[in-house]
């Protein structure tokens, strides 16, 4: 049987779905909120995107460590991405083996 300390190291939780940062707190003998989830019991998939106390730090035992699904204004997060439009043209590598033409061709009067 371990003895319980007094003090824990708070863990990286970044990264990690909300379920499985609030089973890594529970381990550590921590509690965790989450400011911007309310519903944080709810959360399943969200990923920890920022946390307070960092990792690595001394904390008391049951102190609580603050955890952040979305990033705030102005702080990153690359936004929507897809679909782009408009769309890149279909047929990739069969674009580039098109039989070769004159290019003059149109240019050119009979």
């Amino acid at each position: 049987m371990s003895r319980k300390t007094p003090e824990v190291r708070v863990p990286r939780l970044v990264g990690l779905m909300a379920v499985d940062a609030r089973e890594t707190a529970r381990a550590q003998g921590l509690l965790l909120s989450a400011p911007d989830r309310p519903e944080l019991a709810l959360a399943v998939v969200d990923y920890v995107v920022r946390q307070y106390p960092q990792p690595g730090a001394e904390v008391p035992r049951d102190s609580m460590v603050y955890v952040w699904f979305d990033f705030g204004p102005g702080e990153g997060g690359g936004g929507v991405h897809e679909p782009r439009i408009p769309r890149p043209p279909r047929g990739g590598l069969q674009r580039e083996l098109d039989e070769p033409g004159d290019p003059y061709m149109l240019l050119s009067s009979p």
